[in-house]
């Protein structure tokens, strides 16, 4: 008992897995227990048994197994996990239940395997059930076929599949076993049930007595449709809506369940494919051609036996069916007809689709063998072409069975019409288009007026038919003549006609109905072309494309137009046409003068013919008039146009009579009915006078009004014929230009090409210049509709000729033709027009290409080329194509009967010697284009092997493999080649060269196609495989395809597809299918739409009214089917898509004028930050790529869908270049309309453009960066900066490209990143060039280098990233590439950044080999001969990088954006070797071209601001003295008068004039005493209206506006610097706060207001004394209180919150610890963070190691704090002198020592100088002056600290031209010794010595100039500018404020060259000897 207990402590699960049975039953029981307790499925419980269930079915102990399987049963019913445990369960239950004795343990068995089916695991299921009927034990396998059979009867033949239980059948009942037998049997009349006689064929073989015995029981059961009675979990809903529906006792689903059901399952699936080719007896061959014919009789009797197999395996059946069709059409014995007949029957029921490539060899055979009269071999044959067209489409055997019905023989023309009849029924409205039903309605409709009654019977019968499949309104039209008899005949018939599709006719009706449908999508448009619900113009596209019936010969189309929607597409003038269109007798003159005399005057008639012009010009007055009052009925048409050709007629010399004339036709023609016999009239005479000067233009016009009432296509051929009858040669060119602008206005549809064609050919020829033009244009235009094929026809024509003929269709290339105008209004009342519009295309296009002359190449191809073709040597194989080539050349367009050719080509395609294979590829390309359409037909014997060679290893043979491929898609449309078997044969084949290049063609045709056969699923098994192919390429190019099969396909029966794979693939495919599901492109637009290249657009928008209702009602009324069926039915023509292949479908609806309309860019909210969240969180790929993957692009095309106007997308993706091109054009012409938009989308348009780098087209490329130009310049005016992903997916490429060979290219590319610096940080863009300098190519290298040089130079070592030292070394490390090039690009940049940074240069450097330090050294010796410009400007970069504040002008509106450009580019001009740059703003410049070409006053390109002359009010001025600016000289002496000055400044600051205004508040703000009382209410105001000012739109539009902005900028500049610190720190504090509180404010506002701000701070070092710090404190207190941190973040700029912290760290780091006491104003120092902040500023600060001094230095401060520590600065001396005192350092130590000096003028060097020797002392003096002479001498001050902002001198050419410090203009007279004195304090800040004034001229001489007469001459001014130059000073710039201010803000200087002043002289001597 001791054990006992034991187990009964486990638990339940260990229990069960012990190994005692006891234990292990109690287990059991208790986990029933548990199992049926447990309510949720999903319980976790339910895991802890997962691996336990096996054993609980497959215990060893009988009893408690029973218990176990009880217990698995309820777990399996119940738990959510189950279904992983179906495998091992299943296999344990097979295994080890079903040989058990007990009953019990079965019955629970099968209820197991029920339930894991029932669970959705049925197909694991059956697979452990299949493998139990392989088990030796007879018991398992009756067991497995019983579990199989209840499954069948339970859950249907949808859930368990037939045919792997089919297969085993036989097999079960040879078993030696009874019970198996009787069990096998059970299970056959099971599966009887369900699939009723699709078992017969796979049990034929059977024992005959067993097979008499399932007969016997097939026929007791029951008829009715057998219904599932259980259903999966999925399913269960619908089992209760079923017993509903039976409670109710209805049996509704019946008949829907039996449509479902039976179809299902066709018999052909079920069987085994038999190989019977190698079967073949091996004299077959022989025996066939034998000469008696009871050998052929044996031979044809074998293959008899062979082709009864039902399923027969696909192979190369070519030569069997040539030998038996040869029997057919030639042998003599008609038994051996009959023969032959039924074993090509029996291969086509065996191969079905398979068959269908030797479909079209066969057929014509057959039809004209129908001459036999013997009813068994005509019924022989009958059987065999059924069941041939099931193999084929009706379209692919039209063209032949055409060609018979011309057949003298009655019986084959009787044959030819049942035949048509019996195929008609297996269509539908969708496979029997419009295009096809015309012309065998033609053909028939002869046969029903044939004399033999049998032929009249069989025609009315195919007539019915087509009348019952496709409906009146398709037929009606071809039936216009047939009398009211043959028509009710027709109608009879049409009535006895049983479609396929109505019944369901066991197998054979099956088997039509499911094969032929889908893949038979005949050729034009639509469904029906019947659906004018689509109004939309003809599909042109380039004119190979729409398939037209081509045995109805060239159909020369008018409109049709009929009021009952009956319109015609006849030949010209056929039957029905004229149902609308007037027709009138020839009247003769007499019966036309009495009715002209009854509506015109009758004075008028009498002087018709008056020999006096006046009165003939009277005569017509009067003639017009009544016209025009004329009703449109009562009008004579003819006869009005009779009276004005009678004499003198079209004779009339009077000109202006003749105008008249000629107007009165086009009234006439417009206002009345007006027919062709009345055009006829006129015509002559309107040709006659169209090349007339003067009346030529009214002649035209009346041919556009005839051409109105009666059709272009009449009226063009008419005039065309009559121009080209007469000699004139300038009527013939003025008809020309009419015809090609009519063609515009009318549109395309109906023209007779071939007449054209004709016509143009002559004028081409003809001698007048004139002509041959206006013919050129002319098929210019044409070439807009028609497209490429065009040129086909004048191949032949001279070189000359054809380039012009070239040049004018390049011309036209990319254009889409213009929407038709005219020629709708009248026609458009028929309700079919539209449609017939839509479907005019299709056959007019295609007419074209069928115009061709072809030639018949048939009886070239002899036996003989053939058997070279095939011959062993492999040089007669090679003589043999170039024979096959030189014919194909010589014919050009040849005819489709190509005799054995396809044979011999065949083979060669496999040839081993890879030369010929890629020659005879050469052949089938030039094939498909010699032609054209019609290679349809050898698509399956011809075009399958071509996929084949795709396998080749060979690179070059593949891509030939798929240029030919895709040339002959391109003919044929995509829809050949997809259905069958073929194609998934190909992809089956396991070679991963195949896979992958058949994959990626696939992948870019079946996104262009609408629709697809449904044989496309065939392929998907295969693709499931590529993806998991062990070929990295395959699986790439496999999921690329994806999403092109889930568009086709839909995901539901992709995802049913991967029930056959293993579970872990299963998994991975479903995963890669929810992938592909987001990226499933959508369908291209239905072909009425997806205009390749819209005809005319579409009829456009203003056609509407006029056509719309009528269609509406007609299409609705009418025919209320096709809609659906257009939806569903594959029915776009195999050419359609194939033009949609090769072009984007671009939409064009009757919207297509107001799309394009619309904005280009949609703005979508947050829609960048998404894309960056997206990026970031994985959720899509990082833009980064050596090439673009296609992954990639599509990945853009779906994000940009959202946010860009579709049909520009549909541009920028499009496969052709010009697309690229016009998409660009659009977007640059939207630029500056849609600025938002662009800003919006700019990640994804930048990405685009990284796409277009990639192009190979130097046009796409060129215009892309002629956009980026754009672009840029257009950011940085908006101020916009770059985001960090924007930069990173798009500068890398960028800088790709500036290593292109194209000079022009590069200049582009440079320009960009010039203009790329302005919207985002030169630090940031630094790494990217610096990136750039690693690439293989050393164009792109040196260019990067330069690039850099350039940064350095223009932004100072601060650009180097990540360090300076890291930078440079890896520069040095080009020094010594192998690139001449390179080497020296590296150089110059070292250079530069020498020039800027000195000899620290070699520091940072590092190591360099002694060649490449030689180099450098050698380079910076040669640079220093050359006086080189001091770095222009140290601008300091920032972060984000804000467009600051700069003095010298055009303050907030783009500070020194254009600046920096401008110092770029000359930067870059002078490529690393800067000449004298001399950085002065351009308004600024002295413009030397100007002066020396003035010979007046000078004029200065300033903002104009309004001199007034106020000499009258005070003293003139006699000792004028040094400004800023020229200020108006009345205000030269302000003491005189203060107040009433002010009075008079106020009155002109009302002034209406904005410049007065502006003006006057300038001078006020001059005036330091008078701008300091503004108070900040005041002050507030004027901000807020400067600022708003600078912003208005509308000032951009004054003329003058740039210069307002300008003048408002300095004004600004004046007021923050001249106004009281508090009041206008105060003042802007509340402006912002006010702006930011404000919703209605513009974020520019409040970034200007900031601007200042950070402008005053930048002020604050030198104000910090005057400022009251308790006031600005509280006014940030107050701000802070408004807005707290949290608020502040919201924001959506981050400016806000970094203004205030800079503001108050600038305020801390100036007044130190003192700043805490002033806070004194705040009452509640809580209500905001100001205390704590400032608090934490102090600690911070506090916590720095180092000196405060050093810091601050470091951050550009100007002064050393009087609190730094003494000992520091001494330690810091003695170091220095450490270093002069050792021999290596003494050089660095001087520098460091005059650096330290320079900084600290006031620092006392003295004690350490006093220990010293004598001679050591004079020695550091002497080194220190040479050291200051070398750097004054080269002009440049160094930069490597900053100097304080005051010192930042601007340099503004007044016409005094001087230049004074900030701060000194307080109007006041000032003497030279005020200056002197400033004088000091700038020396003495610069660190220079006061007391050795006179060894310096450079400083005083700038400062101290003596003052100049006011308004000097231009030669005096030259005189100073040259003084200036020759004392080379800097001028000194102000450098950018930096936002977050961490860098020195230092002053980079700028000097002249001495090239530069010797121009000047000789500038200046010109001057002046031109003067006098």
């Amino acid at each position: 008992m001791g054990d006992d207990s034991e187990w009964l402590k486990l638990p339940v699960d260990q229990k069960c897995e012990h190994k005692l049975w006891k234990a292990r039953l109690s287990g059991y029981e208790e986990a029933l227990k548990i199992f049926q307790k447990i309510k949720d499925e999903k319980s976790p419980e339910w895991s802890k048994y997962l691996g336990l269930i096996k054993k609980f079915v497959t215990d060893s102990n009988a009893v408690v197994q029973l218990k176990g399987l009880e217990a698995a049963l309820v777990y399996v019913e119940n738990a959510h996990v189950a279904g992983k445990t179906t495998g091992e369960v299943v296999s344990g239950v097979v295994s080890k239940v079903f040989n058990q004795p007990k009953a019990k343990a079965k019955e629970l068995g099968i209820e197991i395997c029920l339930m894991y089916i029932e669970i959705e695991k049925g197909e694991a299921v059956q697979e452990e059930l299949l493998k139990g009927l392989d088990n030796k034990n007879p018991k398992i396998i009756v067991a497995c076929i019983e579990t199989l059979r209840k499954a069948l009867s339970e859950f249907g033949s949808k859930i368990i599949l037939l045919k792997p239980i089919i297969k085993v059948l036989p097999k079960l009942f040879e078993s030696r076993e009874k019970a198996v037998r009787d069990e096998a049997k059970l299970i056959a009349v099971e599966i009887y049930r369900w699939i009723r006689d699709a078992l017969r064929p796979p049990l034929q073989n059977i024992n005959s007595v067993q097979l008499k015995e399932l007969e016997e029981e097939w026929v007791k059961l029951p008829t009715s449709a057998p219904r599932p009675s259980r259903f999966l979990r999925s399913q269960q809903e619908l089992e209760a809506k079923l017993e509903q529906q039976q409670s109710a006792g209805g049996d509704a689903e019946g008949g829907g369940d039996d449509g479902d059901e039976v179809p299902q399952i066709d018999a052909y699936e079920l069987l085994e494919a038999v190989e019977i080719l190698s079967k073949l007896p091996k004299d077959f061959y022989d025996k066939i051609e034998a000469k008696k014919w009871q050998e052929r009789k044996e031979a044809l009797e074998a293959v008899e036996v062979l082709v009864k197999n039902p399923k027969l395996e696909a192979g190369d059946y070519a030569d069997l069916v040539k030998a038996l069709k040869k029997v057919v059409g030639k042998d003599t014995n008609v038994m051996l007809v009959a023969l032959a007949a039924k074993c090509l029957t029996g291969l086509a029921v065996g191969l079905r689709k398979k068959f269908g490539q030797y479909a079209g060899h066969v057929v014509p055979t057959i039809l004209e063998k129908f001459k036999e009269k013997k009813p068994q071999v005509v019924q022989a044959l009958q059987e065999a072409i059924d069941a041939i067209f099931l193999t084929t489409t009706l379209q692919n055997i039209s063209e032949d069975v055409l060609a018979v019905m011309d057949n003298k023989n009655p019986t084959i023309k009787q044959q030819t019409s049942l035949f048509i009849a019996r195929s008609f029924r297996h269509c539908t409205a969708s496979t029997l288009p419009k295009s096809l039903l015309k012309p065998f309605c033609a053909a028939l409709l002869k046969h029903i007026n044939d004399s033999a009654p049998e032929v009249r019977d069989a025609a009315f019968e195919a007539l019915g038919t087509a009348l019952k499949v496709v409906g009146e309104k398709a037929v009606n039209p071809f039936l216009a003549d047939v009398d009211k008899l043959k028509l009710d005949k027709i109608k009879e018939c049409s009535e006895k006609v049983e479609l396929i599709h109505g019944k369901k006719s066991g197998l054979a009706a099956d088997k039509k109905e499911f094969k032929p449908v889908p893949g038979r999508t005949a050729a034009s448009g639509a469904a029906g072309d019947k659906d004018t619900k689509d109004i939309s113009a003809p599909k042109p596209g380039p004119l190979k494309k729409a398939p037209a019936a081509k045995a109805g010969g060239p159909p020369k189309k008018g409109k049709p137009a009929a009021p009952g929607g009956v319109g015609s597409t006849g030949t010209k003038n056929k039957k029905g046409l004229e149902t609308k269109e007037i027709v009138e007798p020839e009247l003769s003159i007499e019966v036309c003068e009495e009715k002209a005399s009854a509506v015109l005057p009758p004075t008028c008639i009498q002087l018709l013919d008056s020999s006096n012009w006046k009165e003939r010009l009277a005569c017509m007055e009067e003639f017009q008039k009544a016209v025009e009052l004329m009703d449109r009925t009562e009008m004579p048409c003819q006869a009005l146009v009779r009276m004005l050709a009678k004499k003198p007629g079209w004779k009339e010399t009077n000109f202006q009579v003749m105008q008249m004339k000629l107007h009165i036709v086009a009234l006439i023609a417009q206002k009345g009915n007006f027919s062709k016999t009345s055009a006829q009239i006129v015509l002559d005479g309107l040709v006659d006078k169209i090349g007339d000067v003067k009346c030529g233009n009214n002649a035209k016009e009346a041919m556009t009004a005839i051409a109105e009432a009666c059709m272009l296509p009449w009226t063009a051929e008419q005039v065309m014929s009559m121009a080209f009858s007469q000699k004139n040669p300038k009527n013939q060119s003025e008809t020309l230009n009419w015809l090609s602008n009519a063609i515009k206005e009318f549109g395309f549809s109906g023209l007779n090409v071939k007449a054209f064609i004709s016509n143009v050919k002559t004028a081409l020829a003809a001698t007048n210049p004139a002509v041959r033009t206006a013919a050129i244009t002319l098929l210019g235009v044409m070439y807009l509709y028609v497209g490429p094929s065009l040129r086909m026809f004048f191949e032949d024509e001279k070189p000359a000729l054809l380039s012009q003929i070239d040049a004018e269709f390049e011309k036209m290339q990319g254009q889409s033709p213009p929407a038709p105008t005219r020629g709708i209004s009248k026609h458009s009342t028929s309700g079919t027009d539209e449609g017939e519009d839509g479907d005019e295309p299709d056959d007019g296009s295609n007419d074209v290409v069928d115009l061709l002359p072809r030639t018949e190449i048939s009886d070239k191809i002899t036996s003989e080329l053939v058997s070279k073709i095939g011959d062993k040597n492999w040089k007669i194989r090679k003589e043999g194509l170039d024979e096959v080539a030189g014919i194909i050349n010589e014919a050009k367009f040849i005819q489709p009967n190509i005799g054995e050719l396809p044979t011999a080509l065949k083979g060669r395609l496999n040839d081993s010697n890879k030369i010929l294979v890629q020659q005879t590829l050469n052949i089938l390309q030039q094939l498909a284009v010699a032609m054209g359409p019609n290679i349809k037909q050898h698509v399956k014997n011809l075009g399958i092997p071509i996929i084949t060679v795709l396998g080749d290893s060979k690179n070059n043979v593949r891509a030939a493999a798929l240029a030919t491929v895709s040339a002959w898609a391109e003919q044929t449309g995509m829809k050949e080649w997809l259905e069958g078997e073929d194609l998934s044969e190909e992809l089956k084949k396991e070679n991963p060269f195949l896979r992958q290049e058949l994959l990626g063609w696939l992948a870019e045709k079946l996104p262009t196609l609408r629709s697809t056969p449904t044989d496309l699923i065939l392929c998907v098994p295969h693709l499931y495989s590529c993806l998991e192919d062990r070929n990295g390429d395959v699986r790439k190019k496999a999921q690329d395809a994806l999403p092109f099969f889930m568009m086709h396909l839909g995901y539901e029966k992709m995802a049913k597809a991967t029930g056959k794979l293993k579970p872990t693939s299963k998994d991975q495919v479903l995963a890669m299918l929810e992938k592909a599901k987001a990226n499933m492109p959508a369908k291209p637009a239905a072909p009425t739409k997806a205009t390749s290249k819209p005809m005319g657009g579409s009829a456009p928008a203003k056609f509407q009214p006029a056509s719309g209702p009528a269609e509406d009602s007609v299409s609705s009324s009418a025919e209320p089917k096709p809609d659906p069926k257009k939806a569903k039915a594959p029915g776009l023509s195999s050419k359609a898509k194939s033009a949609q292949g090769k072009k984007v479908p671009s939409k064009t609806s009757l919207k297509e004028d107001e799309d394009k309309s619309g904005p280009i860019f949609i703005v979508v909210p947050n829609g960048k930050e998404q894309r960056v969240k997206d990026e970031k969180g994985l959720k899509v790929l990082k833009w980064n790529f050596t090439t673009p993957r296609d992954e990639y692009i599509e990945q853009l095309k779906t994000q940009m869908s959202s946010c860009v106007a579709k049909w520009l997308q549909d541009e920028m993706f499009h496969s052709d270049f010009q697309h690229h091109n016009k998409a660009l054009a659009v977007m640059v012409d939207h630029l500056e309309s849609e600025k938002e938009g662009v800003i919006g989308c700019l990640d994804l348009i930048l990405k685009w453009l990284t796409l277009r780098f990639f192009d190979t087209n130097t046009s796409v490329l060129m215009k892309a960066l002629e956009y980026l130009k754009l672009l840029f310049t257009l950011l940085s005016e908006e101020e916009y900066h770059l985001t960090e992903n924007e930069a990173s997916s798009f500068i890398p490429y960028l800088v790709v490209k500036v290593g292109e060979p194209k000079d022009v290219i590069r200049k582009d590319v440079r320009a960009i990143l010039n203009r790329m610096c302005l919207v985002y940080p030169a630090s940031k863009m630094f790494p990217f060039i610096m990136e750039g300098t690693k690439s293989k190519n050393s164009k792109q290298r040196a260019e990067c280098l330069e690039e850099l040089g350039c940064l350095v130079e223009s932004y100072g070592m601060n650009v180097c990233q990540p360090t300076p030292g890291k930078a440079l070394k890896e520069i040095a490390v080009h020094i010594g590439d192998r690139d001449n090039a390179v080497r020296n690009a590296a150089l110059n940049t070292i250079v530069t950044v020498y020039n800027v940074h000195g000899d620290q240069v070699f520091k940072l450097i590092g190591n360099l080999s002694e060649k490449d330090m030689s180099m450098l050294e050698e380079r910076i010796k040669r640079s220093a001969k050359r006086p080189s410009a001091a770095p222009i400007k140290q601008v300091e970069e920032k972060p984000q990088r804000v467009q600051n504040i700069s003095s010298n002008a055009n303050m907030l509106r783009k500070g020194p954006a254009e600046d920096m450009s401008s110092k770029l580019n000359q930067a870059r001009s002078m490529s690393g070797h800067p000449e004298a740059a001399q950085m002065v703003r351009r308004e600024f410049q002295l413009d030397l071209d100007e002066i020396e070409n003035d010979n007046g006053t000078v004029r200065c390109e300033m903002p104009e601001l309004v001199q007034h002359k106020l000499d009258d009010i005070f003293e003139p001025v006699l000792i004028p003295e040094p400004k800023i600016r020229a200020v108006s000289p009345h205000f030269d002496d302000m003491h005189s008068n203060t107040a009433s000055t002010i009075n008079f400044i106020i009155s002109q600051v009302a002034s209406g004039d904005i410049n007065t205004s502006i003006q006057a508040l300038t001078q006020l703000f001059q005036i330091e005493s008078l701008a300091r009382e503004a108070s900040t209410g005041v002050l507030k105001d004027l901000m807020h209206g400067l600022i708003t000012l600078m912003l208005d739109s509308r000032i951009e539009d004054l003329e003058e506006g740039q210069q307002v902005i300008r003048s408002v900028n300095l004004l600004v500049v004046k007021v923050l610097e001249k106004s009281d610190q508090t009041n206008i720190l105060s003042a802007l504090l509340v402006l912002l706060q006010d702006s930011l509180l404000a919703t209605a404010s513009s974020p520019k506002f409040s970034e200007l207001v900031m601007k200042c701000l950070w402008r005053m701070v930048r002020l604050l070092p030198d104000t910090i004394n005057s400022i009251n710090l308790d006031r600005i404190l509280l006014d940030i207190h107050i701000f802070m209180k408004v807005f707290p941190k949290e608020k502040l973040k919201q924001c959506k700029s981050e400016f806000p919150i970094r203004t205030l912290k800079t503001l108050l760290h600038t305020l801390c780091k100036l007044k130190g610890p003192k700043i805490l006491d002033h806070l004194t104003m705040i009452d509640n120092k809580n209500e905001s963070e100001l205390e704590a902040h400032l608090c934490r500023m102090m600690k911070h600060s506090m916590d720095q190691t180092g000196s405060k001094s050093d810091k601050e230095t470091e951050k550009g401060a100007s002064r050393i704090d009087e609190k730094s520590s003494k000992a520091k600065v001494n330690d810091f001396l003695a170091e220095i002198f450490k270093k002069i005192g050792s021999k290596e350092n003494t050089k660095e130590g001087l520098a460091e020592l005059y650096e330290y000096k320079k900084k600290y003028s006031d620092a006392d060097i003295e004690p350490f100088l006093k220990n010293s020797s004598q001679f050591f002392q004079s020695y550091v003096e002497r080194g220190l002056r040479v050291i200051e002479m070398e750097r004054e001498g080269k002009g440049r001050i160094s930069t490597s600290t900053g100097i304080s902002p005051q010192m930042e001198v601007t340099c503004v050419p007044t016409s005094t031209s001087t230049v004074s410090s900030i701060g000194n203009t307080n109007g006041e007279e000032v003497g030279p010794s005020v200056y002197l004195e400033r004088l000091k304090i700038l020396r003495q800040r610069c660190g220079l010595d006061n007391t050795k004034q006179d060894d310096r001229p450079p400083l005083t001489s700038l400062l101290s100039k003596p003052a100049v007469p006011t308004v000097a001459s231009s030669t005096d001014m030259l005189h100073s500018k040259l003084s200036q130059l020759r004392e080379s000073r800097e001028q000194h710039q102000h450098s950018d404020l930096d936002s977050n201010q961490t860098h020195s803000s230092g002053t980079v200087t700028s000097s002249s060259s001495t090239a530069n002043i010797d121009d000047l002289k000789k500038r200046l001597e010109r001057i002046k000897s031109s003067r006098k």
